[in-house]
C-alpha cells in the first residue's frame, strides 16, 4: 500500500520527519558527495533530500508515483515535479546520471518492471541509490511513520533484487538509529544516537541506503528492456534529450 503524499508532507514537516530528514540526507550526501554537472532525478518522495544538490547538479527533478500522489516542488519556484506510473517513467533511455529512490520500493507492486525502468533510464555507468526501510529496525515496526508502512528489506535481500536487475551494489550504509519517538530529549540526540548506532548496532538501523551501478555487460537480450515509443509527456523545464 503506498503513503499518500499528504501524509508523507506532513511527516516531513513534523519534528519526527525533520528529524528522519537530516540523518538520511546527511548519509546521502556522504554516499554523493559532489553531484557537478550531472542529472539526478528523485523517483518517490524525494523532495526533502533533493534541493542540497539543486546549486551544484546540473538538473534535479523528481517523479512521484500516480498511485502516491504529487505535490508542487519547489515552492515559489518553477516546478521541477511530474506525475507518472513508476513503470513508465516519462524520460529518455540513458538520460539520467543519478537516481534517488525512496518511499518507493517498499510499496510497488510490479517490483521487476520498476527495476526495469530505472536500468532503462540510468545514463551507462549511472548510480542508483536505494532508501528502504530496514526489515530489522524499528521503523518498519511501527506504522506511525511512513518507513513503517509496506514491505521492508534486508541488506541481502536489496543486494539480491539489484543483481537480478543488472545493477552492481557498490556501498551499503545504514541510517536512523534514534527510536522513532516524538520524545523532544531522543529527537535532540539523535547524531548522538547515530555514532553509536553506526559503530555498534549497524544491523538495526531504521534505514538501508544501497547504492548500485548499472551493470551494461552480459545482459540477456530477453531481460534487456523494451524500446519504447517517443512520448509526449512533457519533462521538466530544461532537461536535455
Amino acid at each position: 500500500m503506498w503513503t499518500d503524499v499528504i501524509d508523507l508532507r506532513d511527516f516531513y514537516a513534523g519534528g519526527l520527519g525533520q528529524v528522519a530528514r537530516r540523518m538520511i540526507r546527511r548519509r546521502i550526501r556522504l554516499i554523493w558527495p559532489d553531484v557537478t554537472g550531472d542529472r539526478v532525478a528523485g523517483l518517490g518522495f524525494a523532495t526533502p533530500y533533493l534541493r542540497q544538490f539543486k546549486t551544484e547538479a546540473e538538473r534535479v527533478f523528481v517523479i512521484m508515483p500516480a498511485a502516491q500522489g504529487v505535490l508542487p516542488w519547489p515552492e515559489g519556484e518553477p516546478g521541477l515535479v511530474a506525475l507518472a506510473d513508476e513503470t513508465e517513467l516519462p524520460l529518455p533511455d540513458r538520460s539520467v546520471d543519478r537516481l534517488l529512490m525512496i518511499h518507493t520500493l517498499e510499496s510497488a507492486e510490479q517490483v521487476r518492471a520498476l527495476m526495469r525502468e530505472l536500468w532503462r533510464v540510468l545514463a551507462d555507468g549511472g548510480r542508483l541509490l536505494v532508501v528502504v526501510p530496514n526489515r530489522r529496525g524499528i521503523w518498519a515496526r511501527l506504522e506511525r511513520t511512513p518507513f513503517g508502512a509496506g514491505r521492508p528489506y534486508s541488506s541481502t535481500q536489496l543486494d539480491f533484487l539489484l543483481r537480478e536487475a543488472m545493477f552492481t551494489p557498490l556501498r551499503n550504509e545504514p541510517a536512523l538509529f534514534v527510536p522513532p519517538s516524538w520524545s523532544r530529549m531522543l529527537m535532540g540526540s539523535a547524531p548522538a544516537w547515530e555514532k553509536i548506532g553506526e559503530r555498534w548496532f549497524p544491523t538495526f538501523a531504521g534505514v538501508l541506503l544501497v547504492e548500485a551501478a548499472k551493470r551494461i555487460y552480459a545482459a540477456p537480450l530477453d531481460r534487456l528492456p523494451a524500446v519504447r515509443q517517443q512520448r509526449t509527456l512533457s519533462l521538466p523545464q530544461g532537461f536535455r534529450r
